[in-house]
């Protein structure tokens, strides 16, 4: 998907350049077809406007600008080769070739016949490749200018031609260009999609556990119909377990899908985050109690902010789940610290034990990651965990962040704005 993805990229990019690229030179093209037009149209003006016999104006080199003579202006068209002829009564009296061309009578007949025949004053005789441009003078006479298309042919035929090389060139160029661009562009996408499919496929079998029991539970007490249900509570009991279980997966996975897709319900108060985590460290007294663990809290009162008070409350239920689950030996310990840092509210979570491997450090927010392939799920979890705890963390527009080494042990840190 994603390499087809690559090359729809590169192909929409190649089209919509090709497009601009195609639509400037044709501008260009017409532009310069327009200025040779006009050049040899000014020739053939210039012809008429001299009198039979004078040749064209001769040109000095090197002449200052201030110095140049009035119709110096018109040096492209003077150098355009170009002829007169006078016709009276439908026949060819006077060719004036201005001292620049050579015509025969022959050919200034013919051009004079083919100009008189298309009934217009201006125009194009393409078998000719001439231009012509006709003035009637009041004695009943009729002058025509001739101008050879030739240059024009030649110039636009270079001009095409150039174009041409440079549409292909800039087409090379634009594709190695969206061949680099697509691969920057589309290394995001493919991170995601392949995350997806991780997710997906790490979700799918921490569904399949539960199913499994529950189904094989199920069989079990379908096998024994005539059985009274006292005696068949055990497995009934494990087959709730094992459902309220995988509602939690569902209901976390729901979450996390919400969050994604930036449709997390939030409701935000002002809420005394101090008092707040005091409530989530009551719970845990107990179970650090049990786990031979020492919960030790430092919180500055006073510390207030704007959020959802339910969000904030799971987020530090999360990390204190995970602190003191993992909290190790000699002198097992969490301790939780909230602090004002400058205009946010910093909430550290930290454990000792064994440190976390660096390799996995920058993995432990991503979903069903755990940096112990050994812990399953009635201890580890299902590896959502951290992954909703920097989810509600991004909703409040803040950061979160995890230190881990062998002598200062596991912290978690929470940088959280106060508004």
């Amino acid at each position: 998907m994603i390499r087809r993805l690559r090359w729809r990229f590169i192909l929409i990019n190649l089209l919509l350049v090709g497009l601009v690229l195609t639509v400037v030179l044709v501008l260009l093209l017409a532009s310069n077809a327009r200025r040779l037009e006009n050049q040899s149209t000014a020739a053939l003006y210039m012809v008429l406007s001299r009198q039979d016999g004078e040749n064209a104006p001769r040109f000095e080199f090197n002449v200052p600008p201030l110095e140049q003579k009035d119709g110096d202006d018109d040096r492209n068209a003077s150098l355009i080769p170009v002829f007169s002829v006078t016709v009276e009564g439908g026949q060819v009296t006077d060719i004036n070739d201005g001292g620049q061309v050579d015509v025969s009578e022959e050919t200034a007949g013919q051009a004079a016949q083919e100009a008189l025949a298309t009934g217009q004053d201006y125009g194009v005789l393409p078998s000719l490749g001439m231009r012509f441009l006709m003035e009637h003078t009041p004695e009943g006479t009729t002058r025509i200018a001739f101008a050879d298309q030739t240059w024009e042919r030649s110039t636009m035929r270079t001009l095409v031609l150039s174009c041409l090389l440079i549409w292909l060139l800039a087409m090379a160029a634009f594709f190695f260009v969206g061949l680099f661009l697509s691969s920057l562009a589309l290394r995001p996408v493919e991170k995601a999609w392949k995350q997806q499919r991780q997710f997906v496929a790490d979700a799918s079998h921490e569904l399949k556990t539960p199913l499994t029991v529950i189904l094989a539970n199920t069989g079990i007490v379908l096998a024994h119909p005539d059985e009274p249900v006292s005696t068949q509570a055990k497995w009934l009991d494990y087959t709730q377990e094992e459902a309220r279980q995988m509602k939690g997966l569902v209901e976390d996975l729901l979450f996390l899908a919400k969050s994604d897709n930036a449709r997390l319900t939030a409701h935000p108060t002002q809420a005394d985050l101090c008092q707040l985590v005091q409530g989530c460290l009551l719970p845990f007294e107990p179970v650090a109690f049990e786990a031979g663990v020492t919960l030790e809290s430092k919180l500055e009162p006073g510390l207030t902010l704007t959020g959802d008070e339910l969000q904030l409350r799971r987020l530090v239920r999360i990390l204190l789940d995970n602190a003191v689950k993992y909290a190790g030996p000699p002198n097992p310990a969490v301790t939780v610290t909230l602090a004002r840092q400058q205009d946010k509210l910093r909430l550290t979570v930290h454990n000792t034990g064994d440190p976390i491997p660096p390799e996995h450090l920058p993995h432990l927010f991503e979903r069903f990651y755990r940096a112990d392939a050994s812990r399953n799920r009635s201890q580890g979890g299902y590896g959502l965990g951290l992954a909703i705890a920097r989810s509600i963390v991004e909703t409040h527009r803040g950061k979160i962040s995890v230190t881990s080494t062998a002598a200062g042990g596991t912290t978690f840190t929470v940088l959280l704005p106060r508004r």
